[in-house]
């Protein structure tokens, strides 16, 4: 049971993430393609969740990037605002740092290579793998894509199968198939 006023509690968290003292902020924002738990570490947006389970979310931030895991809006609102003109159709790239520390070599070049699959364009997993530098990797690219920590702003929606499949989304493919609508790119 809370017994500390909301107004306090919302100031308590207001102040901690304007002094610096949160490892992660994080919030949990509607969408049209539901419920979506975002965080922001001081490097940049670290994750975007379909699962929106708060504690479960925050043990694992917990153990990725430090025990300050904290419910705190004020920092994730260029990421909210970003991802609200992106579902209106008003956005079509992201202006948001984001924090990969987590991913590790060749994870780390395909989620920067994923960045650049330009908004309303689908690219397969084995051309991503080409452009990773390891042409014959398309399934290491697929199990990347399924562990993707920022999906929609890295955009794993984008990735289709070598026939143009809609294939292998964490998110579901129905989500996969919502965000290809969105930006006009879903194949006949």
């Amino acid at each position: 049971m809370n017994t500390v006023p909301p107004t306090l509690d919302a100031r308590f968290r207001a102040e901690a993430a304007a002094e610096g003292l949160l490892d992660v902020a994080y919030d949990v924002l509607e969408s049209p393609v539901g419920d979506l738990f975002v965080g922001v570490s001081d490097r940049g947006l670290c994750v975007i969740s379909y699962d929106t389970d708060a504690e479960d979310q925050a043990e694992r931030l917990a153990r990725g990037f430090g025990s300050r895991v904290l419910r705190s809006p004020r920092p994730i609102e260029p990421a909210k605002r970003q991802l609200h003109e992106y579902f209106e159709g008003k956005r079509r790239r992201f202006d948001l740092d984001v924090d990969l520390r987590l991913s590790r070599d060749f994870g780390r070049v395909v989620l920067e290579e994923l960045g650049r699959v330009p908004f309303g364009e689908v690219t397969t997993y084995g051309a991503l793998a080409a452009r990773a530098g390891k042409p014959r990797a398309a399934r290491a690219v697929g199990t990347i894509m399924n562990r993707n920590p920022i999906p929609i702003v890295l955009p794993c929606h984008r990735v289709v199968g070598a026939d143009g499949a809609l294939v292998g989304y964490a998110g579901g493919l129905d989500r996969k198939q919502q965000l290809l609508r969105l930006e006009g790119a879903l194949l006949a």
